[in-house]
């Protein structure tokens, strides 16, 4: 079964071109059945880029996805046109009163800032707490996902004297779990970021289970059932050439960068990377949307109670 997206949604071209099933609107309404409801609350700067990864995850399933993408109140992207945003997004105040069945909260460029200097930390809360009541699973990723576990349980994150930047192997510490059925035993994923969570404080939190870990940079994946939730401090959702991206922008703006670990073959950045995390990052998405599937009520009005 597809995705349903706006068929004037830039994503719905480039997965129908890759082949993911997208439907639009006026079709999913012939079928007689009741979708998933999935939000992304997308605090990225690149909003297209960042929807059309999650929406290639999340429409590669058997089941068919209602996917809404979710705004920060009164928050203005400056890279990405007002149109597209008022086209395609509602605010958080627009949702308030409705119920989801999944709801991912995105990374964001502020990783360096102390939590409550970040402008829209007084919102972001508000939405953290109201998961708790509107939204059967909330999967947090990067910084949404180190956002949620110190807001619920305290743990803090951790600044990094070098940028954790490529393709680092990770374990897959839990194999009977079920958001990890079908992983291989280790894998590659994309990780950029400034900042780490330690280990040995989440170990300090009952109830938190690390499900993926590496010994180079820390924790990866953890599970909080008491909070319906999932972290996540890396990015199985980026595309081949995403660290590239942000390696040649650093380059090109002159900021110290070091080449992507592990992502370049040769470590030469004149070839082009390679997509090595793939078949994981639809894996996990593809558990996390099954699990949804088999535990979230019919009736939406009884999600949260």
């Amino acid at each position: 079964m597809p995705i349903k997206l706006p068929s004037d949604l830039p994503a719905f071209d480039v997965l129908r071109r890759e082949g993911v099933m997208v439907m639009a609107e006026d079709a999913a309404m012939r079928q007689d059945i009741r979708p998933l409801k999935i939000g992304l609350l997308n605090l990225m700067p690149k909003k297209i880029q960042t929807e059309t990864q999650f929406a290639r995850l999340i429409g590669a399933t058997p089941l068919q996805i209602d996917f809404q993408l979710i705004a920060l109140n009164g928050h203005n992207p400056k890279n990405t046109s007002s149109d597209h945003m008022d086209s395609f997004y509602r605010t958080f105040d627009e949702v308030r009163g409705d119920k989801f069945d999944g709801f991912i909260i995105t990374g964001a460029p502020v990783e360096t800032l102390e939590f409550p200097e970040v402008t829209y930390w007084d919102e972001l809360k508000t939405i953290m707490d109201w998961t708790q009541t509107n939204v059967h699973s909330t999967f947090g990723v990067c910084w949404g996902g180190m956002a949620m576990i110190s807001h619920f349980h305290g743990v803090q994150k951790h600044l990094l004297t070098e940028k954790a930047f490529g393709c680092f192997r990770h374990d897959n510490l839990v194999p009977a779990s079920p958001y990890l059925n079908g992983f291989s035993d280790n894998f590659v994923i994309p990780v950029s970021r400034w900042t780490e969570m330690k280990q040995a404080e989440i170990d300090t939190v009952p109830g938190l289970t690390t499900l993926l870990g590496s010994t180079e940079v820390g924790p990866c994946l953890v599970e909080d059932p008491g909070h319906r939730a999932l972290y996540i401090f890396n990015h199985f959702e980026y595309d081949r050439d995403t660290l590239k991206q942000e390696y040649d922008r650093d380059v090109a703006n002159g900021t110290p960068i070091a080449i992507p670990v592990n992502y370049y073959p040769d470590d030469d950045p004149s070839k082009p990377p390679q997509n090595r995390w793939r078949s994981q990052a639809h894996l996990l998405y593809g558990n996390w949307i099954n699990q949804i599937y088999q535990t979230t009520p019919y009736e939406m009005d009884e999600i949260g109670r």
